[in-house]
């Protein structure tokens, strides 16, 4: 699909990403979806596999690592809900941390993004995305800066190659021309170290335990240096959930003593099972699922991350397609979904009312433990994406009846002081 031309709308697996290659069946369809193998040798581990394995973590691949789905006896639906009423602590050490330093390091993010960093304050946070030059979204990403010469860049493990073969070429290109007059940038991949996500409503109750610093005055979307347990760490207030938490970036060598510290009683290990439920009860979106390459941040519900004066400006990467969505209006909108009877999954087709045309896709879908409704998220034509707006879904070959709802699907719990 190409966003600044003539755009093909067309409602099938490759246009949202989706593989037909290892299909899973039951609730986790995501976790084989992207080409990836199953022996654990051909997995990356992170610094916490062990510790998951002495924890009696069932361990699956996703995203080219052995990761934990869940602990023990606990199941999905009831470390779900532990972490809704509780807390729980998520291993996310897959995810590729990186610093972008340099006296320009600001504008070649913002050439990279179409967020406004200038006007970001220090040891403040933005989600953004990455975009290709057609305006589709290569990866979307946490952004934290540290000052206007320093960053701190969150992205996904599936896209790791992907993103990191990006930096390179944009970063070299970027270093060798007159936008680098004023100081070249660097990049710094953190290999091996963790990071960690302590999510719930107890959550700052305990991290509170072990550090001295007022975690009150720590907001949502604000992070900083502090001292838990007698290691200094990076410490983000946010997380995945729609619960209030922090998200713990720890050097290699202390990642271990960290975690224990932080999964002692109320805290309970979670995994990715209850990971993803929570995310989309929390409407957040799941890369290669809702998001993929072919997809504007303007489809993709994600036009808030744009800044004013970016799409005044167009000085960034993929600008063209996306300011062209942003004027004409996309040819289909991500939604959100109440559907009846059984839940739909991840390729189900959508229709109009009364077995109409096919109007779109799901792209993920659950059973919400908290809602005890059917949910699921998907794109739709523009035109059939406002609230209320009824809808039918495939689902194993019978047409259920669906509502488009408003999400997030629950109201999130960030502290905001």
């Amino acid at each position: 699909m190409v966003f600044a031309g003539t755009m093909r709308v067309q409602f099938s697996k490759s246009i949202l990403g989706l593989s037909t290659r290892g299909r899973v069946s039951g609730c986790f369809p995501w976790l084989l979806t992207r080409g990836l193998s199953t022996s654990n040798d051909s997995l990356r581990k992170t610094r916490l596999y062990d510790f998951h394995v002495q924890n009696g973590a069932k361990m699956v691949p996703f995203a080219g690592y052995a990761m934990p789905l869940s602990y023990g006896s606990v199941g999905q639906v009831a470390s779900h809900n532990h972490v809704r009423t509780s807390a729980g602590l998520f291993d996310v050490g897959h995810m590729v941390q990186s610093h972008f330093r340099g006296a320009t390091a600001t504008a070649f993010l913002e050439w990279l993004t179409p967020s406004s960093l200038k006007s970001l304050s220090p040891y403040s946070s933005t989600l953004s995305v990455l975009l290709n030059e057609n305006g589709g979204i290569i990866d979307d990403t946490v952004i934290t800066k540290h000052s206007d010469n320093a960053f701190y860049v969150v992205t996904n493990a599936g896209r790791r190659d992907r993103d990191i073969a990006w930096f390179r070429e944009k970063l070299d290109e970027w270093n060798s021309g007159e936008r680098a007059k004023d100081g070249k940038v660097e990049h710094e991949v953190l290999e091996d170290w963790g990071l960690v996500a302590l999510q719930g409503p107890k959550a700052a109750e305990y991290l509170q335990k072990f550090t001295s610093s007022d975690l009150a005055k720590l907001t949502f979307g604000k992070s900083a240096y502090m001292t838990i347990g007698g290691f200094l760490l990076h410490v983000a207030r946010g997380g995945y959930t729609g619960e209030d938490g922090f998200e713990i970036s720890i050097p290699p060598s202390q990642t271990v003593e960290v975690a224990e510290l932080l999964s002692q009683s109320p805290v309970q290990l979670a995994g990715l099972g209850a990971r993803d439920s929570l995310r989309l009860e929390a409407g957040m979106c799941l890369y290669g699922n809702d998001l993929d390459e072919d997809t504007s941040p303007v489809e993709a519900g994600l036009s808030w991350v744009i800044g004013k004066d970016r799409k005044e400006s167009g000085d960034f990467i993929g600008a063209e397609g996306v300011r062209k969505h942003l004027k004409d209006g996309p040819p289909r909108r991500r939604v959100g979904l109440v559907v009846e009877g059984a839940p739909a999954r991840q390729g189900a087709q959508i229709f109009a009312h009364s077995g109409g045309e096919a109007i779109g896709n799901v792209t993920s879908g659950i059973p919400s433990p908290t809602l005890n409704k059917n949910i699921a998220m998907g794109y739709v034509l523009s035109g059939w994406h406002k609230k209320g707006t009824e809808v039918e879904v495939d689902v194993r070959n019978k047409l259920r009846k669906a509502v488009v709802t408003p999400m997030p699907f629950i109201k999130p719990n960030y502290w905001r002081g």
